[in-house]
C-alpha cells in the first residue's frame, strides 16, 4: 500500500472507532499528483552538457564580427557568416574577451564549486564585483553598486541600476540551466540569486528564461516544446512574456518566414526606456528583444545547427550573444556528439585553453558543471546509481511578477556636453518637468587613482553623491540618476566636489522621463 493511502486508511479506522452514533463522516483525503520522474545515463548527461558549452563558444565565434554592428537592422543576405579553420582559436589568442558571456558565467560556476550549490547571492556578487574584467551596461552598474555597498538584490533594482532591463543575465545564465537538467523552478532558484546582482523585471526575465530552455532541452525532443514550456517560467502578467508569445504566435503563422516574424517584433516592440547609452536610439541591448531573436533561431531554424545560429545572428543586435545561446540550448538537446562534424575541429582545438579571468577550459568545464548539476539532482530528490541519473522532473512554474520603469517614457535632453571637470567648471544646472532622470556619460582623467564625487542636488535638497572612475573596474557610465520624482517641474544641480585639473566628467547624453500609462 502507498504511504498516503495507509495514512488515509488509519485516518478513517481512527474515527470509526471513536464514533457513539452510527452515522459515519466520510473522510476525502487530498489527492497528491505523483511524481513524474525521467532517467538518462550518466554519459547522456555529459554529453548534453558538453553540448551545451561547446556550442555556445561555436555561436558566439560564429556571430562575433558583427556584435553590435546591424543595429535595428537585419544582416543583409549578401554579408557572409564565415567560420574558418582556427576561428575559436583566433578569438582565444587575439580577442579573449569576445567570449564575455561564457567566462562571466564561469564566475559562478567557480563560486559554486568553492562553497556549494546554495551559495548566497552575496558570494556569488562579492566574487563578480572582484574580478579584473572589463564589464558594461547592467554589468557595470551592478559591480558599481556591490563596491559601494549596495549587495543584491538591490545591486540589480531599477532604481539603483538603469541598465536593469539590459541582457546581460540573459548571456550568463546557461549555467544555472545546465546544472538543472528537468528542473526549470530549480534553475529560476539559481537565477533569483545570481541574476539579481545585475538585473530586476525584463531583464532578470531573459535569464530566467535562458535557463529554464536549458533545463527543458535534456528531455524534450521538439524545440517548440521547449520554448513554451520554459516561457510558462515567465509572469503571464509581464510584457516579457507577451513579447516572447507574439513571437511564438507568429511563428505558428508562418514557420517559414523569420523575416516577417522580424519585422512584426520591431514594429510593436522595439522600443527601450531603460539603458541610458541605447534608449530613443537604434540599437538596443533589452532582453526582451535580444531573448526573441534567441527564439527566433530557435524555433525557425528548425532544429538545424548552422541554421539556428544564421537567424539569431542575422537578427542583429547582440548577435554573437544570441546566437551563442540559441546554439547552446539545441546542443543541448542533440548532445555534443551530434554537433555536425564540420563545426568540431574549432572547438577540440581549443578545449584545453583557459578562458580569461578564469581557471576553468572547456574540458573542465564539462566536468565542473557535470559534477554540480548531480548534486543539484540529488538536492532535487533525484538519485544516481553507477551508470544513471534519476531525476524528479519539475512542471514548470511562474516566479515572481516585476517591473521596471513603470509608467515611464524617456526624452532626450541634450547631448554631447562638457559637463563638470576643471577647476573652472563645478557645477552645472538644468531643469525639466517629468518624474526622473539619467545621465549618460564618461570620466577622464590621467590620474588612474583619482576619484571623482559628483553631487546630486534636486531642488535644492542634496540627495546623493556618485563616486566615479578611469579605472575600468570602478567607474560608471551612467554618471547619476533619480528615477523616484513626482511628477512636477525639476531643478537638477551637480556640483564636483573635488575638481581636478585635467579630469573632466563629459555627459554624452542626459535624458528625462514622462508619465506614460503602460
Amino acid at each position: 500500500m502507498k504511504k498516503g493511502s495507509m495514512l488515509c486508511a488509519l485516518v478513517v479506522i481512527a474515527l470509526l472507532a471513536g464514533c457513539k452514533t452510527k452515522e459515519v463522516q466520510v473522510v476525502r483525503c487530498p489527492v497528491v499528483p505523483e511524481v513524474q520522474t525521467a532517467t538518462i545515463t550518466k554519459a547522456e548527461l555529459m554529453d548534453k552538457i558538453k553540448g551545451g558549452w561547446a556550442a555556445q563558444m561555436i555561436g558566439c565565434a560564429y556571430g562575433g564580427p558583427t556584435e553590435f554592428c546591424y543595429r535595428g537592422v537585419m544582416i543583409p543576405d549578401d554579408r557572409i557568416l564565415e567560420y574558418p579553420a582556427g576561428h575559436l582559436k583566433y578569438f582565444c589568442d587575439k580577442i579573449p574577451t569576445l567570449y564575455d558571456d561564457i567566462y562571466m558565467d564561469l564566475t559562478f560556476v567557480e563560486v559554486m564549486q568553492k562553497k556549494g550549490i546554495h551559495a548566497d547571492a552575496k558570494d556569488f556578487a562579492i566574487e563578480f564585483a572582484n574580478r579584473d574584467y572589463g564589464l558594461w551596461h547592467a554589468n557595470q552598474a551592478a559591480r558599481y553598486n556591490v563596491l559601494h555597498g549596495i549587495m543584491p538584490p538591490e545591486s540589480g533594482h531599477w532604481l539603483n541600476n538603469p541598465h536593469a532591463d539590459c541582457i546581460d543575465y540573459q548571456i550568463e545564465s546557461d549555467f544555472a540551466g545546465l546544472m538543472s537538467p528537468g528542473m526549470p523552478n530549480a534553475a529560476s532558484e539559481i537565477s533569483d540569486r545570481v541574476g539579481h546582482i545585475m538585473n530586476y523585471g525584463d531583464g532578470w526575465y531573459g535569464g530566467v528564461l535562458v535557463g529554464a530552455m536549458y533545463a527543458e532541452a535534456f528531455f524534450e525532443t521538439n524545440v517548440l516544446t521547449v520554448v513554451e514550456k520554459a516561457l510558462e517560467t515567465i509572469p503571464r502578467e509581464s510584457k516579457f512574456y507577451k513579447c516572447q508569445q507574439d513571437v511564438i504566435k507568429w511563428y505558428k503563422e508562418d514557420p517559414k518566414d523569420w523575416k516577417r516574424c522580424w519585422k512584426l517584433y520591431n514594429e510593436k516592440y522595439s522600443e527601450d526606456v531603460g539603458c541610458p547609452e541605447l534608449i530613443l536610439a537604434p540599437g538596443n541591448i533589452d532582453a526582451t528583444m535580444n531573448s526573441a531573436y534567441v527564439l527566433m533561431g530557435l524555433l525557425f531554424g528548425n532544429k538545424d545547427f548552422k541554421e539556428t545560429m544564421e537567424i539569431a545572428t542575422r537578427c542583429g543586435q547582440d548577435s554573437d550573444c544570441n546566437p551563442s545561446t540559441a546554439a547552446g540550448i539545441l546542443a543541448t538537446m542533440i548532445g555534443y556528439s551530434n554537433i555536425p562534424e564540420e563545426w568540431m575541429p574549432n572547438v577540440k582545438e581549443v578545449e584545453d585553453i583557459d578562458f580569461i579571468y578564469t581557471k576553468l577550459s572547456l574540458n573542465k568545464t564539462y566536468q565542473a558543471v557535470y559534477d554540480l548539476a548531480i548534486q543539484n539532482v540529488l538536492a532535487n530528490q533525484g538519485s544516481t546509481n553507477e551508470t544513471e541519473v534519476t531525476i524528479v522532473r519539475e512542471e514548470p512554474k511562474a516566479v515572481r511578477l516585476e517591473k521596471c520603469f513603470p509608467n515611464m517614457r524617456p526624452v532626450e535632453l541634450a547631448k554631447d556636453l562638457e559637463f563638470l571637470g576643471t577647476p573652472e567648471c563645478k557645477q552645472n544646472t538644468f531643469t525639466f518637468t517629468g518624474k526622473g532622470f539619467s545621465i549618460h556619460g564618461h570620466l577622464s582623467c590621467p590620474d588612474p587613482q583619482y576619484e571623482s564625487q559628483l553631487q546630486l542636488i534636486v531642488d535644492g535638497v542634496p540627495v546623493k553623491t556618485f563616486p566615479n572612475s578611469s579605472d575600468y573596474r570602478r567607474k560608471i557610465d551612467t554618471l547619476c540618476w533619480k528615477y523616484d520624482l513626482p511628477y512636477a517641474p525639476h531643478t537638477v544641480t551637480l556640483k564636483l566636489l573635488n575638481p581636478k585639473e585635467g579630469a573632466n566628467l563629459k555627459a554624452t547624453r542626459v535624458f528625462y522621463y514622462e508619465p506614460k500609462e503602460d
